[in-house]
């Protein structure tokens, strides 16, 4: 998967969650019902004895609506909203990101989006991408040649809708774009996935378990 099209499934998935917290439970519920049924299992929610007290007089009406809450709707509150709240923070949390890689490359993801920077847009566009590939005070491109290629570009190729992998294969049939070749191959070469950090960690125990460890190493 390219990486704009994972920005693109990320951010759609995010919403389904925000709007699924708001608008899903009811259908969440019929569908747990439904399997409770065909597993046999009871489909109504474990009522709890109402505890009658007097209520005093420096008491917030709030407490007398939390103790008369249904079983349902204590449940929506208590696991359904903060299990969804949960899924939504770890996928902005983890993704986040992306965010910084579509300030940097999201002026090259499609020939629309390239052609419609003016000329002030496209230039701080280059010096952000330049400043982005830069170590030890060397950068992988110039500016100033990525902004004259791309000004260029822009009118150079073909009028129809075409992603950077389309776009990269144009660059290299006419051979005097350097600077924009180099930019699109960077971005076509970075890694979608996120799941580096748990993948070395689960590589470790092949090499030292916990049945090799003793206290002298």
């Amino acid at each position: 998967m390219l990486i704009d099209v994972a920005i693109e499934k990320v951010k759609g998935l995010i919403s389904f969650f925000e709007g699924y917290m708001e608008t899903g439970f009811l259908e969440a519920l019929e569908i747990a019902k439904e399997i409770a049924v065909e597993m046999d299992i009871g489909a109504t929610f474990r009522k709890r004895r109402e505890i009658k007290r007097k209520k005093q007089y420096d008491e917030n009406p709030d407490d007398t609506n939390i103790a008369t809450r249904s079983a349902e709707e204590s449940f929506r509150i208590n696991y359904f909203t903060p299990v969804v709240d949960q899924a939504i923070s770890s996928l902005t949390r983890r993704f986040e990101q992306y965010q910084g890689y579509q300030k940097i490359f999201g002026f090259l993801f499609t020939s629309e989006t390239l052609r419609s920077l003016d000329k002030d847009s496209l230039k701080s566009s280059c010096v952000n991408l330049e400043a982005a590939l830069m170590k030890d005070k060397q950068s992988d491109i110039c500016a100033n040649d990525l902004f004259v290629e791309l000004k260029f570009l822009q009118n150079f190729m073909p009028k129809e809708n075409i992603g950077h992998v389309e776009i990269l294969n144009f660059l290299k049939r006419h051979d005097c774009f350097p600077n924009a070749s180099i930019a699109y191959r960077v971005l076509l070469t970075i890694p979608v996935k996120v799941a580096s950090a748990e993948r070395s960690f689960s590589k470790l125990k092949l090499l030292k378990s916990y049945m090799r460890t003793t206290m002298t190493q």
